[in-house]
């Protein structure tokens, strides 16, 4: 688990084809990976990944064909800054809200600056904007964020300046897209009540 609450950038300094999907290695701030063993869990633009090695200032790590389809992660380029999170343990403080690093998809989005904000505009995935409300979470690259506005074709985050210089979300003025997960909690709500309104009407 994680608090999509970002610890550091990283920056891609490998990456290269492998028979299950591609080995990725990263650089990493010095202390980052103080105390971390192989098999540990790093959050990786959102996507939780298992650590296959490590040495001071990198860490490797295996990416499958599935999480390569689902995620921004097969978009990566040599020097791309990830955004990065070891994950949570016992005891600590959860700043943003519980992740699973279990990316529900890769979307478009658009940033728009405004007078003293920054805004980023994401286009509301097929199949997952049930589950996108008004005041409610997600997490764009693995960043905890409060959801603003929602329409029928996309909702919108607003920034503040802590997260726009801790983490790679002004990535899409390049044109690169962003890992979406959604709140697993109002996922758990909408089904109960699907599944309440189906009874209802003697579908089940």
């Amino acid at each position: 688990m994680f608090t999509g609450i970002v610890q550091a950038k990283g920056q891609v300094v490998t990456k290269r084809p492998s028979p299950e999907g591609e080995e990725l290695e990263i650089a990493v701030p010095k202390g980052f990976n103080k105390d971390l063993k192989e098999g540990a869990s790093v959050s990786v633009n959102g996507v939780c990944l298992t650590v296959t090695e490590y040495s001071k200032e990198r860490i490797s790590f295996d990416v499958i064909q599935e999480t390569l389809r689902a995620t921004n992660l097969g978009d990566l380029n040599k020097t791309t800054e990830v955004n990065i999170e070891r994950s949570l343990k016992f005891g600590d403080e959860v700043g943003g809200h519980l992740l699973s690093g279990h990316v529900s998809c890769a979307c478009n989005a658009s940033l728009n600056r405004g007078e003293g904000e920054v805004e980023i505009l994401v286009e509301k995935p097929l199949g997952w904007g049930d589950h996108i409300i008004p005041k409610g979470y997600v997490a764009l690259n693995g960043v905890s964020l409060t959801v603003g506005k929602v329409t029928d074709d996309n909702f919108s985050v607003f920034l503040i300046p802590e997260t726009v210089k801790s983490t790679n979300l002004l990535s899409i003025e390049e044109g690169a897209k962003l890992n979406l997960e959604v709140d697993q909690s109002v996922m758990a709500l909408y089904e109960k009540e699907m599944k309440t309104f189906k009874k209802n009407r003697g579908e089940e």
